[in-house]
């Protein structure tokens, strides 16, 4: 454990590390459908449920009947309250809104509640609870990221204006903290120069604690392709958001590239498009906590809501969804995985350092998705340090050659990673094959072995179905 510990400390410090620097009359009904199944979608023949409120709404949201209310209920009954209402409860119950956010109800519930309200009604949350409406998995991105935006401008605003007026030092140390945070999202979603830059959303912002973002390059609510990536040990949102991002970008700008190669030879690839989510949605663990499962344990299920945000807002236009999982990242990927209530279309696990699932059939990937790849140098994997090697032959995943290589459609030359954080270096074969794992691809991907030389466009199948 030492040696691990050790290894990661060292290379987290080095090499590519540098770069990572009610109605309105008060009453209010609506069918929730349950039982769902993993993707989120309603199991044919489910019996609707109706949840409805009392014609008279509480009159004192504080109370303490009222802040008991947990998950949706708790989303219904607040549906009942006029703007003040809402400001009231949210200030005197800012433990129950933290755990709103951080042990959601369904995303499929979400949806349907946020649907059932009125303009007025969506409008009221935005203003009154912007820190819940923007992390709550099933409300539309586009709202979340309005919403994040315009409470990050805030919470900057109000950040340097308590810097300003004369606080104690320990206080003043903690603000400082604070806005260096914030500022670090802010220059993260700075517009690029280049007009052909796609869009960045904010999707997650919790700026409380070590602060957990998410930021899409690309716009999620219109992509036929979805891809996150899951961060392993000691990344932060202060530390690494804006590389995180930065790598999310050139895996898109790949992806892009990719789109238009295939579309050469497959026209149902023209107009297809990609976005790639740097995820940074839970607090990863540091050299103190690293022996524990807590840090993934809770990764997991925020990653699981994620997901389930994406398949219930995309219902009706359900895009292929990749997890790109790296490190610590990976094992709580397969735990989340391994409880067959998300299934994601492909998993790619890099640097892993193992989990409790024991073969990749047992993990809710389609098709038998799953990609591992192993640099040379990297101290992480064969080290099974948290339960299963994923990278050995019993696990049954397919390999993702992460040498260097030759690519056999492009002809380009493609380097080698080596170490733990190597994988997401520029112009690598771990970032080519990465790309076309979230473009469904399998078939191109490269595996080291004398197949390689063969595998052209000609061998390529659409990928386009839902995760189900």
């Amino acid at each position: 454990m030492l040696f691990v510990v050790a290894a990661l400390t060292s290379g987290a410090l080095g090499g590519v590390s540098e770069a990572f620097g009610v109605h309105e009359n008060n009453t209010f009904t609506t069918n929730i459908t349950q039982p769902v199944n993993p993707s989120g979608q309603e199991i044919s023949g489910a019996v609707p449920v109706v949840l409805a409120l009392p014609v008279t709404p509480y009159a004192n949201p504080t109370s303490h009947d009222f802040s008991t209310l947990t998950g949706t209920s708790l989303l219904v009954q607040l549906s009942t309250l006029p703007q003040t209402g809402l400001t009231q409860f949210a200030k005197a119950n800012p433990e129950t809104i933290k755990k709103l956010m951080t042990s959601p109800p369904a995303a499929a519930s979400v949806t349907s509640w946020w649907s059932s309200l009125s303009t007025a009604g969506q409008a009221r949350f935005s203003k009154s609870l912007p820190q819940m409406v923007g992390n709550l998995d099933g409300v539309p991105f586009t709202v979340r990221d309005s919403v994040n935006r315009e409470y990050l401008s805030t919470a900057i605003a109000s950040a340097r204006t308590s810097l300003s007026s004369g606080i104690g030092r320990a206080k003043l140390v903690s603000e400082k903290h604070h806005l260096e945070i914030l500022e670090q999202i802010a220059r993260t979603l700075a517009p690029s120069k280049s007009k052909s830059a796609p869009v960045r959303q904010l999707l997650t912002f919790d700026p409380t604690g070590n602060a957990r973002a998410a930021v899409s390059v690309g716009n999620v609510e219109t992509a036929d392709y979805v891809t996150y990536l899951v961060p392993g040990m000691f990344f932060t949102v202060q530390g690494q958001v804006y590389d995180w991002t930065t790598i999310a970008q050139q895996l898109h700008s790949q992806q892009d590239s990719w789109l238009k190669t295939l579309a050469k030879t497959d026209p149902s690839y023209r107009g297809k498009t990609a976005a790639t989510v740097a995820w940074i949605g839970y607090s990863t663990p540091g050299v103190l906590d690293i022996a524990s499962l807590n840090e993934a344990d809770q990764g997991a299920n925020l990653l699981g809501s994620a997901i389930h945000g994406v398949q219930a807002v995309r219902a009706n236009s359900m895009p292929y969804i990749t997890v790109v999982a790296h490190s610590y990242g990976s094992t709580a990927a397969m735990i989340e995985l391994s409880k067959g209530d998300v299934t994601v279309n492909a998993l790619a696990m890099i640097g892993s350092p193992g989990a409790a699932a024991q073969t990749a059939s047992s993990l809710s990937v389609s098709d038998d998705n799953v990609f591992v790849g192993e640099a040379a140098w990297d101290p992480v994997v064969n080290t099974a340090f948290y339960g299963s090697d994923p990278g050995s032959a019993a696990f049954g995943a397919k390999t993702m050659d992460v040498a260097a290589a030759t690519d056999p459609i492009t002809g380009k030359k493609l380097a080698a990673s080596v170490g733990h954080l190597g994988y997401f270096d520029s112009g690598t074969t771990a970032m080519r094959n990465l790309a076309l794992i979230g473009l469904g691809q399998g078939s191109l991907v490269l595996n080291g072995t004398t197949q390689d030389a063969s595998r052209t466009l000609g061998t390529t199948q659409h990928a386009s179905a839902p995760a189900n």
